[in-house]
């Protein structure tokens, strides 16, 4: 049996707010979605004919109507990775990005929550968080010349 390779792109944005405070987003725990009840960055997967800045645009704005222009987000690192399941392989490709300045107090999250962390508390967070929120934390912070999530 010939097994099916598929193809899943996406992006995330590393927020930061005026207090420099990382908003996070507590998944929802329900069946059916992607990392069920972890926490992860604010994004998603990239439509046809979209590039990557494109994505992140629309995805936090769908995410937290709240829009920010594209000049506000900065490229922090790409993801790479096979995710086995049922159905097949899937290869990951990602790009995470960083909006800092992001005025709290008019987020107004739409899917999940907002889980809002202080640089200090990522660590503790670290079995919490989903496979690309580690992923481009971690990639932020060593960008950044700090101690990465393991």
């Amino acid at each position: 049996m010939m097994t099916m390779l598929r193809r899943r792109e996406f992006t995330c944005a590393i927020l930061i707010d005026s207090f420099g405070r990382f908003l996070l987003q507590q998944r929802d725990n329900v069946p059916g979605i992607v990392h069920p009840g972890k926490i992860g960055l604010f994004g998603g997967h990239r439509e046809a004919g979209e590039t990557y800045l494109q994505c992140i645009v629309r995805e936090v704005h769908e995410e937290l109507t709240y829009f920010l222009r594209p000049e506000r987000f900065e490229y922090v690192a790409s993801y790479d990775a096979t995710d086995i399941d049922p159905e097949g392989n899937t290869v990951i490709h990602g790009e995470f990005y960083v909006a800092r300045g992001v005025a709290v107090e008019r987020v107004v999250v739409t899917e999940g929550t907002l889980f809002i962390a202080e640089r200090g508390d990522l660590q503790a967070l670290e079995h919490r968080l989903s496979p690309s929120g580690k992923a481009g934390l971690s990639a932020f912070l060593e960008r950044s010349g700090l101690e990465p999530c393991r």
